[in-house]
């Protein structure tokens, strides 16, 4: 009897190594699907603007999810470009392997300086969004290139904290500004949960622009009414970034987030 029973045991031994065996032939390691596609280690980081928070990247995030990749979307504070620039660098040190850096508007001008010597960030793209040389600010670049529909009539200023000011859009005027290819219902909605960005953040410099040595994408949204096309378009020639100009608002990525999420992978396949 237990010579049987050894047999059954190593009969059953033998018949699990072969169903180990089998499942491992048939069924596809996860992390190896992933490494297949091209981009499993790869993370995209996106840094919303002024007047926004991290649901205005919902749509972009939807798709880069459902294509593979890993997506962050960290606060932006709002307060100026040295200290949301320095807050951004600390967030990206906590993301390990190859990072797409991604800003809007404003976030331009965070991603600029956030990526200067961090090794992990391997391309920079623009989403109708500053990119500032040294020096440079808000108020100086729509100086040089006037149209910005953002002006004092257009915004409120409410003093905060500290001696703070924080810059609204005035709702009525939200739409026009940022989202003239959105619907009135939606704009709204957007208006009425925007946030503040402190004055100070209009007219201070910019620092170091990573861009000198990380490769940037820009998509232009020929219809923004807050920073000129031409604006931006001399930008990006500057930067030698690799333009895709679309036909939308400010908020291309909330209006066009196909568009724009096809420029932020076309980067991401380029990093290795």
């Amino acid at each position: 009897m237990q010579s049987n029973l050894k047999m059954r045991k190593r009969q059953l031994g033998l018949t699990l190594v072969s169903l180990v065996a089998v499942a491992a032939v048939s069924v596809p390691n996860a992390g190896a699907t992933a490494n297949a596609s091209g981009h499993s280690n790869v993370t995209i980081v996106l840094e919303h603007g002024a007047w926004a928070d991290g649901s205005s990247w919902d749509g972009v995030v939807a798709q880069l999810q459902k294509d593979g990749y890993s997506v962050d979307v960290p606060p932006n504070p709002l307060r100026g470009p040295s200290i949301d620039s320095a807050y951004l660098a600390s967030y990206l040190k906590t993301v390990s392997g190859p990072i797409v850096l991604v800003g809007h508007s404003y976030g331009g001008f965070v991603i600029t300086e956030a990526a200067t010597d961090d090794s992990n960030v391997k391309a920079l793209v623009y989403v109708d969004a500053y990119i500032p040389a040294k020096g440079d600010t808000i108020g100086s670049i729509n100086k040089q290139f006037p149209g910005s529909q953002l002006t004092p009539s257009t915004l409120s200023f409410v003093p905060s904290s500290g001696g703070v000011v924080d810059v609204y859009i005035k709702p009525s005027e939200f739409r026009s500004i940022l989202a003239n290819d959105l619907s009135a219902k939606q704009a709204a909605e957007l208006a009425a949960t925007q946030r503040p960005i402190a004055a100070s953040a209009l007219t201070e410099p910019a620092g170091p622009p990573a861009w000198t040595s990380i490769s940037s994408w820009d998509v232009i949204g020929t219809e923004d009414h807050a920073i000129p096309v031409a604006a931006q378009r001399f930008m990006a020639k500057r930067a030698h970034a690799t333009v895709t100009e679309i036909k939308a608002s400010h908020l291309s990525m909330i209006s066009q987030p196909e568009k724009v999420t096809a420029v932020i992978e076309a980067a991401a396949q380029k990093v290795n």
